[in-house]
């Protein structure tokens, strides 16, 4: 890790804007990419506006509007300039943020251009009324298909059930997309897109001197508020009190299967062995336990998993498997007679190896673009963690003991609390 550690230099600074910023240098390639997150993700909807932030984030790029003497631009003359540049910008919500992401090259003709054109985008959306009636039809036309499907049925009822009324379990529908007019993205973007609030993560060919001017060119056109008042909490997801199986009939080839119950929040002190463990667990592919009971054993399903999804929120814990209509019954009570042995006994000295060897084996694949160290970057700093996180995460897996795997899993996971949901099994 030597060589790593010498790459991976972060900086990391406040601007007088309260906009912080993480910087690494990467000079061999004249690339820049920026990202700009927000807390403005799904977990700020409204309860009857689910997909609030979804379609903020989809219509802040449908054109900017004019100022300063500079035109406006609708959604196609908009493409047309970034593809004029070779760049592209563009947002995306999650359950926690709201991301905008640069990538440009930093020719001193081009980098200028496209910093402005994206502080346009991100300053001055046009919010178009007409393109917004067109989205939401689209938008409510899709989910109408999406609900055809075996595996969308499946993830909405699990979801409905691991979250209940917590704003990670909302479900966008037809109906809720109907209750969002502009004025409420307008608000919504106002309210959370402030400079004051943003976490700007960048890796590529600029100084720190060109860094700093670079975010406060991109953040100069939001509104600039004197103080950056707090944003309300937002509650947490209520454990399970007691554990259901929900069957939903539908005509399938196969049916979905998903079984879980919230996890753990990403700030969880046993982040690391919890990682380990569901390596071995469900996440390592063909190697992990509950693949090697399911299919090479029993040959039930062609796959299966296990995976967490943690945020600022407990995100839910999830296995996740087709199967044939017929055989459902029987891979639900293998895949949970496994997790109980696992969440029991903790992995065995032969499976921690190598889960370790595998995890860290693969770390550099985790940084072998700017892109991706980008991830990781915005990562450090979403969550708040140590500017040295990559330098030392194969200490931290490399120190994990079954013991420790145990006794996060006897923590976070109840087996006999979870939702099983299937669709398509035959009765």
């Amino acid at each position: 890790m030597g060589a790593a550690r010498a790459a991976i230099p972060i900086q990391h600074w406040t601007q007088a804007s309260g906009a912080q910023v993480w910087l690494v240098e990467s000079p061999s390639i004249p690339m820049l990419d920026v990202q700009i997150d927000f807390d403005a993700g799904s977990r700020r909807d409204p309860a009857t506006q689910a997909g609030l932030a979804d379609v903020t984030a989809l219509m802040a790029g449908k054109g900017v509007a004019a100022s300063g003497g500079l035109p406006a631009l609708d959604e196609n003359q908009l493409g047309e300039a970034w593809a004029d540049l070779g760049a592209d910008f563009g947002a995306s919500a999650g359950m926690d943020r709201m991301g905008f992401g640069l990538r440009t090259l930093t020719d001193a003709a081009l980098l200028p251009q496209a910093v402005a054109l994206a502080a346009r985008e991100l300053g001055e959306p046009a919010w178009p009324e007409a393109v917004w009636q067109r989205e939401r039809q689209r938008l409510s036309a899709a989910i109408a298909e999406s609900r055809t499907r075996p595996g969308t049925v499946a993830a909405l009822a699990f979801a409905k059930a691991v979250y209940g009324d917590h704003p990670y379990g909302y479900e966008t529908t037809p109906e809720s997309l109907a209750r969002i007019q502009i004025a409420d993205m307008k608000a919504f973007y106002a309210t959370h897109i402030q400079p004051c609030r943003a976490r700007v993560s960048l890796v590529g060919a600029v100084t720190r001197a060109q860094a700093d001017a670079l975010v406060a060119q991109l953040l100069a056109r939001l509104p600039q508020p004197g103080a950056c008042a707090a944003l309300p909490p937002v509650p947490e997801v209520a454990p399970l009190a007691a554990g259901r199986e929900i069957r939903i009939p539908m005509q399938a080839a196969q049916a979905q299967v998903l079984i879980g119950q919230p996890g753990y929040k990403r700030d969880d002190p046993a982040f690391f062995a919890l990682l380990v463990g569901n390596h071995i667990l469900g996440g390592g592919g063909f190697s992990s336990r509950l693949m090697s009971e399911l299919r090479e054993q029993r040959g039930l399903t062609y796959g299966v998993s296990s995976s967490f999804d943690p945020g600022r929120h407990a995100g839910a814990f999830t296995i996740g498997l087709q199967t044939r209509p017929d055989q459902a019954g029987e891979a639900v009570r293998l895949a949970r007679q496994v997790l109980a042995g696992f969440v029991a006994d903790g992995p065995s000295a032969a499976e921690l190896q190598a889960a370790k060897d595998n995890l860290i084996g693969g770390f550099a694949l985790r940084l072998d673009s700017n892109r991706k160290l980008l991830g990781n970057v915005a990562n450090i700093a979403w969550n708040g963690l140590p500017l040295d996180y990559l330098e030392h995460w194969n200490e931290h897996v490399a120190a994990v003991t079954a013991a420790d795997i145990r006794a996060a899993f006897q923590r976070v996971l109840q087996p006999d609390r979870m939702v099983t949901v299937i669709v398509g099994a035959t009765p």
